[in-house]
C-alpha cells in the first residue's frame, strides 16, 4: 500500500507520523534488500568469472555500497580511488574531445584494474589477473553493469 502524502494532511497527527513512520521503514528496507541483492550481484561475478580477483561497488563520492576484494585491499581507501579514478577519467575525456568514457583502465604487471560507470550514482571496479582475456572480460563487465544498474534504481 503507498500512502499519498496529500491525503494524509487531512488525518490527525499521530496518524500522519505513523504514516510517515512506515514509508521510512518501507525506504530502509528497500535499500537493504538492493545492498543485499547488489552484494550477492558481485558475489556471483567474481566468483563465476575466471581470472576476476574482486569487485567493488562504489558511490561517486567514494563510499563502498558492495564489494568482495581480496582481503589485503582495504575497502574504504579502493572505494575512494575508484571514484577519484572515474571522476578524474571523465574530466580527461571531456578535455581532450574524447566523448563519453567507457571505461578506465590500469594495466599492472599482476593485472588489471577495470572502472566503470553504473549510472548517476554508482561506479564499479573490476580487478582481473593477467592472465585474463581482455575482451572477455570486457563483456562480462557489461553483463555485471546491467545486472547491477536497475538494483540502484
Amino acid at each position: 500500500m503507498f500512502w499519498d502524502t496529500d491525503k494524509t494532511a487531512n488525518l490527525p497527527i499521530d496518524l500522519q507520523t505513523n504514516n510517515q513512520q512506515i514509508l521510512s521503514t518501507i525506504t530502509e528496507a528497500k535499500a537493504m534488500i538492493n545492498i543485499s541483492m547488489l552484494q550477492q550481484v558481485l558475489q556471483e561475478f567474481v566468483s563465476g568469472t575466471s581470472h576476476i580477483q574482486g569487485a567493488a561497488l562504489v558511490s561517486p563520492d567514494g563510499l563502498a555500497l558492495a564489494s568482495v576484494l581480496p582481503s589485503e585491499m582495504d575497502e574504504d581507501r579502493t572505494a575512494a580511488m575508484s571514484a577519484a579514478m572515474l571522476s578524474l577519467g571523465e574530466r580527461i575525456g571531456s578535455e581532450l574531445v574524447r566523448g563519453t568514457i567507457d571505461r578506465i583502465v590500469v594495466e599492472g604487471e599482476k593485472g588489471f584494474g577495470i572502472v566503470v560507470s553504473c549510472g548517476p550514482d554508482a561506479v564499479l571496479l573490476v580487478l582481473a589477473n593477467a592472465a585474463v582475456k581482455q575482451g572477455l572480460l570486457f563483456l562480462e563487465i557489461k553483463r555485471a553493469v546491467a545486472q547491477i544498474a536497475p538494483l540502484m534504481a
